[in-house]
């Protein structure tokens, strides 16, 4: 019984091998070069403190989901390697309980990506590390004080995982979910930027 299982996951992972060869070979044949549109959310893992947001104090803004989207290019210099150079947009807001205000967080990231990608027939699993510039416009409203138009530019990491899935040659589907860290800052005032981004996604291939 033992010898049979041995062979059935030595034949598992053989095969398993042969569709990754198989893949990786068709993948060489296909275009290098891809454009790809993203859009799903932006959720923001912490709440927003804002000192003399109203006379004086610190109030926290409860952060919520927004949206999110980007238009990327891409190269691959080898079927397993690719570097993706994006710019996008992605907005979140947060309004405090005890009292009325608003705050509003609108960045565009600018954003260069290494992807790590493993061709499994028609689906392409990859993992991704990156770097970008945030050019983040705070604009804060309550009933006390007004500050709008407030752009900074600030840099941050992100790093996350996805899928592919090749529906012809040349078009793909997908989806990815990446995790971002910057903290740009407002007249002294730190706004953490981190948080979760998840898309689907549209590519081309050429």
């Amino acid at each position: 019984m033992k010898s049979k299982r041995t062979q059935s996951l030595l034949a598992s992972v053989i095969a398993a091998a042969l569709l990754s060869i198989a893949s990786i070979a068709a993948a060489e044949n296909a275009p290098a070069d891809y454009l790809v549109l993203k859009a799903g959310v932006y959720s923001p893992s912490d709440s927003h403190d804002i000192d003399n947001f109203n006379a004086g104090s610190t109030t926290t803004l409860d952060s919520k989901t927004g949206f999110a989207g980007e238009i990327a290019v891409g190269h691959y210099f080898i079927p397993m390697l690719a570097l993706e150079l994006g710019a996008g947009y992605f907005e979140s807001k947060g309004s405090p309980a005890a009292q009325p205000g608003e705050l509003k967080l609108k960045v565009v990231p600018l954003v260069a990506t290494g992807k790590v990608l493993l061709p499994i027939g028609p689906f392409e699993p990859y993992g991704l590390f990156g770097i970008g510039a945030y050019i983040t416009d705070l604009d804060v409203h309550d009933n006390t004080s007004t500050m709008e138009g407030s752009t900074e530019i600030t840099y941050g990491l992100h790093a996350g995982a996805g899928l592919n899935i090749n529906i012809q040659k040349n078009v793909f589907v997908g989806a990815e979910g990446k995790y971002v860290w910057a903290e740009p800052s407002f007249g002294g005032q730190h706004i953490k930027l981190d948080g979760f981004v998840a898309t689907a996604n549209l590519g081309f291939r050429y």
